[in-house]
């Protein structure tokens, strides 16, 4: 299977896809998928990258999923008609049954192509943004294509969610998180957020929050204020040794939000080995999740001495019930943050002039003005040494 789109089509099936397969899922045989299929998103379009991946798929062993709510997104839609040709070329009049769309229940291009075509097509409702939409079709389709439990993720959701719609803060953990950053901004500061994760599956779902946080927040107020922190992901330990020297003596003007996994599904005992060796004797018989949970707690104590403001979110286990609750809890946290900036956290009108001078120099019909915009405006000359 593969996943044809950009942003919120593609960052939510990432994480979870690296959460709860395998970190290494799309190099396993058939045997240890279980019959599954691998799952690749293709959520960039580098023609290296596009031309590297198709270059190597069996076409009619593989189904292409086209996400786009819209079914204008110039990212997406490009990929679309590649991938449609090259299907059309080697499977002929076969070629729409190797494609599933995701887009908007009545509009939009994709939705037309599924209408005429009869090409199965999920809805995303018109009214759930890209970032917010890992829980709809976008996300649980092909998560489910390959044995995620996705009926265990939307009950960890709907649990979540009871408990975010709490007037008592501190029994709503959406709300304290949205307050906490918040204030740590807007009071000392702390414009640059990070989210760190000490864990290797979860790696990929910082980035996940970062687009949530970032385009949800970074917006200009009615009063023409112009607000939003900036988020940043980082991997526990690995930044420890690259990150962490700029978090503990830098500007006081971060947080870090740790994520910390209480059971792991595996562990390692390190041996004991050289213990002549003073730099070495004390690790052995201690486990790696030890040294990892050690890690992290020395990490923060650090940025406390330090005066550096920082919390952790407990899980007890990586599963679709826990990762559906964080996924819901973040996501509410994203709304009451919105509420707190003054700002509407659903839309993102700041990517929108982009997109136009996109069009304007791809000569697309209906983009004139933006056209004449973008021919108004000073161009710099780049100087090539």
């Amino acid at each position: 299977i593969v996943v044809l789109g950009i942003g919120g089509s593609a960052l939510g099936t990432i994480a979870l896809r690296s959460a709860l397969r395998s970190p290494r899922w799309n190099e396993l045989d058939q045997t240890r998928r279980n019959g599954s299929p691998r799952l690749h998103v293709l959520e960039n379009i580098d023609p290296t990258s596009v031309h590297e991946l198709l270059d190597r798929l069996a076409l009619d062993r593989t189904l292409f999923v086209a996400i786009s709510k819209s079914g204008g997104t110039a990212e997406t839609m490009s990929q679309y008609l590649i991938v449609r040709d090259r299907l059309e070329k080697a499977l002929g009049d076969r070629a729409h049954h190797h494609m599933v769309l995701v887009t908007d229940p009545k509009n939009g291009a994709l939705r037309e192509i599924a209408t005429h075509e009869g090409t199965v097509a999920f809805e995303l409702p018109s009214n759930v943004g890209g970032r917010f939409s890992v829980l709809a079709p976008v996300g649980l389709f092909p998560l489910a294509a390959v044995g995620v439990d996705i009926d265990a993720l939307q009950a960890g959701a709907r649990e979540m969610a009871t408990r975010c719609e709490n007037d008592d803060l501190s029994n709503n953990p959406a709300g304290t998180f949205a307050l906490l950053q918040w204030l740590a901004d807007t009071e000392l500061g702390c414009h640059n957020q990070i989210m760190m994760p000490y864990s290797d599956p979860l790696r990929e779902f910082s980035a996940w929050w970062v687009q949530l946080w970032a385009e949800s927040l970074g917006k200009i107020r009615p009063d023409g204020t112009r607000v939003g922190p900036t988020p940043i992901p980082a991997l526990g330990v690995t930044d420890q040794h690259s990150q962490v020297q700029l978090f503990m003596q830098g500007p006081r003007d971060k947080t870090l939000t740790f994520i910390v996994v209480k059971q792991v599904p595996v562990d390692i005992t390190i041996p004991k080995l050289h213990q002549n060796v003073t730099e070495l004797a004390y690790l052995g018989g201690h486990t790696l999740k030890e040294l990892l949970d050690v890690e992290q707690r020395a990490t923060a104590a650090a940025l406390a001495r330090n005066g550096k403001p920082s919390m952790a979110i407990h899980i007890d286990q990586i599963d679709a019930h826990h990762l559906g609750a964080m996924i819901m809890m973040l996501e509410y946290a994203t709304i009451y943050a919105g509420a707190l900036y003054g700002v509407d956290p659903l839309d993102q009108p700041g990517v929108e002039l982009g997109k136009q001078f996109t069009y304007a120099q791809l000569n697309r019909p209906d983009a004139e003005s933006a056209r004449k915009e973008w021919a108004a405006l000073p161009k710099p000359q780049p100087k090539f040494v």
